[in-house]
């Protein structure tokens, strides 16, 4: 239930997609034909996917990774390209049938690492800046290198590979070679998508140019993750500017513990003395991706405050690693940091912050204490870097996939430098976005964001999408998602308005935490206000409006199925909480259900829970009286597929019109293409049934 980080789950489908394969399937560009400039599932998935963007040490060269798919083989590759930061003189360095990622320059600027699987499995691998002289500068027997840095110096790397766990029980196995029992005897034995079989733990390598050695795993004996799955890559680990050091983020904590804490914390371990110091020993929350300043006198990094709530500000810490002294420069500053980056004078830091609906660049300048907005517009920011005299950032919107931009860090003005994406772009035709606000019933503003068909017509009335974000506490704000696009809503000849209800970041902290424990009171009336507001616009037709979601947009369904008073013509689901008790059960980070759902619902004395749990969908059912479609996922385990299968159950017993679309293979995302098409047909199919059954179309 957190916010959909896009790059993590980039590198997550790359590595998924990266065993070798022949030549004759290596898959580039696709060549597409687009009718009447509509967006379809099968445009959707041509767009190019930028991955990792790496910027070189002189500042002039922008390295990024680009992954297309292929509909027919059921498979993704991503190759590896070079440009100047001007966006000039780019040449594509890979064109392999297994992925590359995780591509950086070397730290003389004359080489360029990356990741790629060959038939020994993933491995680390350099070349030049022309794509010539591959060569294999890893050699690891056990277990794939998952993602790699070089120390500064250019003498060692970093990398990260998975442990696997002691079996304790294995000796109650013998002579049973075959069997597929797994013995549990305590928690966190599964998270997110996977059982937790093995743990990704940091090892330092010397590196003599040519090869490494003399490998050391930093958490050696200890079943202890770094970086923290599922959400956490390389960011999590820096080294110091003279390659002495290495700070990491982990939450030195298993099963139980570890199911019901988010506290982890920031490891300094020094190289020649072999010894490590907690840096954050006594900051009870999340504290993590760690960045130093050029000159390593000080550390910053991201912090949330209180312990179990993943949801907390996200603040602008930094030390003084002389005196160890740290300071929170964001205590006034209402709003999230993300992705930090020292200025080259180390006076500044750069970094991500979301307001309104939209992320940007923001400047924290030390001396003062003082905030700056860089860039503006309607758009979302991903990441920051450095280059000579400009800013390299990666953005998007609900227009555009991942693009790279040069910025102007004095005027905040960006230009598109890759153009991945501009043939296919030019090809389709978008429908206009629209800020709104209206007067939630509590007298609050309410932001939401409406986006029309192409070619809107405002005196014809239009079927109308209320959508109901995930999270909760995730952002509506300007994402391009390759599932839940709105431009492919809106292609289809659906309005769609999508509140920023209460429990959303970006609108002061306040707005954020109203959610946590109310999770059928405010955030409710937010979405009812929003839709009846729009239901008061003639283009809107009111006889024809329906709702969709996942995750805890899932949930939102569920509700406002047993109390929208008629309002919907329909509902889709994906992966839902449906029941709120079982949920409390089934998932795996407990902190998250004890914090949101107030604890357990055993605890009568427990007056937030006990409102939680008394407005659980699955309490409301017999109120339901409107078509429902639920999609679920076998190995989503933060909300199981039982719960998807008892809403749809339900509907079916009671004679409500409905549809189950299961995979046995994707988890709380959709990653295959085929599945992703598949789930774009049923989705307008559903809505098409119901909202515009005189003219219904196929997707």
């Amino acid at each position: 239930m957190k916010k959909y980080l896009l790059f993590s789950l980039l590198v997550a489908i790359s590595f998924s997609s990266c065993k070798p394969r022949q030549d004759k399937d290596v898959i580039g560009k696709p060549d597409i034909e687009v009718k009447d400039g509509k967006l379809t599932p099968e445009v959707l998935w041509s767009f190019g996917r930028i991955g990792d963007v790496s910027v070189s040490p002189s500042g002039d060269k922008v390295l990024y990774t680009v992954k297309y798919f292929d509909i027919e083989k059921d498979k993704g590759n991503s190759e590896i390209y070079i440009m100047n930061i001007d966006g000039t003189d780019l040449k594509q360095l890979t064109t392999t049938a297994g992925s590359e990622w995780n591509a950086i320059f070397s730290p003389d600027g004359k080489k360029i690492g990356y990741c790629f699987a060959d038939d020994k499995g993933v491995q680390i691998y350099e070349m030049n800046l022309d794509g010539k002289g591959k060569t294999k500068i890893s050699n690891v027997k056990e277990g794939d290198i998952e993602s790699f840095s070089y120390s500064p110096d250019g003498k060692k790397i970093l990398y990260i590979r998975a442990i696997a766990k002691k079996d304790k029980y294995d000796y109650l196995k013998t002579g049973l070679a075959k069997t597929t029992g797994r013995i549990n005897d305590d928690l966190g034995y599964r998270h997110w998508d996977e059982w937790v079989d093995n743990v990704p733990q940091p090892f330092i390598a010397d590196f003599d140019g040519k090869k490494l050695s003399n490998d050391i795993n930093l958490l050696e004996g200890t079943e202890f993750e770094s970086p923290m799955r599922p959400w956490g890559g390389m960011e999590q680990l820096t080294w110091s500017p003279d390659s002495k050091q290495i700070v990491y983020t982990c939450r030195k904590k298993v099963g139980k513990e570890y199911a019901f804490s988010t506290n982890s914390d920031l490891y300094l371990y020094d190289l020649e003395s072999k010894t490590t110091t907690n840096l954050s020993e006594g900051m009870m929350g999340y504290d993590q991706n760690p960045v130093f300043s050029h000159d390593g006198k000080l550390l910053a990094w991201e912090s949330m405050e209180r312990d179990g709530y993943e949801a907390d500000k996200i603040r602008l810490m930094v030390m003084d690693l002389s005196t160890k002294a740290i300071k929170d420069y964001s205590k006034d500053f209402d709003q999230n940091s993300n992705g930090l980056v020292f200025s080259k004078d180390n006076k500044s830091i750069y970094f991500i912050s979301d307001y309104q609906g939209k992320d940007d660049i923001y400047q924290l300048t030390l001396a003062n204490n003082s905030f700056k907005q860089l860039t503006s517009g309607i758009h979302n920011f991903t990441s920051v870097m450095l280059a000579k005299d400009k800013l390299i950032g990666t953005k998007m919107s609900m227009s555009q996939p991942v693009e790279i931009y040069s910025v102007d860090p004095s005027t905040g003005k960006d230009i598109n430098i890759s153009n991945v994406n501009k043939d296919l772009l030019a090809k389709v035709e978008m429908g206009n976005i629209e800020e709104r606000w209206f007067k939630a019933t509590d007298g609050k503003d309410l932001h939401s964001w409406i986006i029309y068909p192409p070619n809107f017509d405002s005196t014809k009335k239009y079927p109308t999408i209320l959508y109901c974000e995930g999270g909760p506490q995730s952002t509506v704000s300007q994402f391009w998602s390759f599932r839940w696009n709105f431009q492919i809503m809106a292609s289809h000849g659906y309005i769609i308005v999508a509140p920023n209800r209460r429990g959303l970041p970006g609108f002061g902290q306040e707005w954020n935490e109203a959610i946590s424990g109310d999770y059928g009171g405010q955030c409710m009336k937010d979405y009812l206000t929003a839709i009846d507001e729009m239901v008061k616009e003639p283009f809107v037709d009111k006889d024809r409006l329906g709702s969709v979601g996942a995750s805890f947009g899932g949930y939102s369904v569920y509700w406002l199925a047993g109390h929208h008073e008629k309002r919907f013509k329909c509902f889709i689901s994906h992966n839902g909480m449906f029941n709120l008790e079982q949920q409390y059960l089934e998932t795996e980070e407990m902190f998250f259900a004890n914090w949101d759902l107030g604890g357990n619902y055993w605890d009568k004395n427990n007056k937030t829970a006990q409102k939680t749990y008394a407005n659980s969908p699955h309490k409301f059912v017999d109120k339901w009286d409107t078509p429902l479609m639920v999609i679920h996922s076998e190995y989503d385990y933060r909300i199981v597929a039982s719960q998807g299968m008892s809403a749809y159950n339900a509907a079916i017993i009671q004679g409500i019109p409905a549809r189950y679309l299961y995979y046995p293979d994707e988890s709380h995302w959709v990653l295959k293409p085929q599945n992703g098409v598949l789930w774009q047909r049923n989705f307008f199919d559903w809505l098409d049934t119901w909202l515009k059954p005189e003219t219904k179309t196929k997707a």
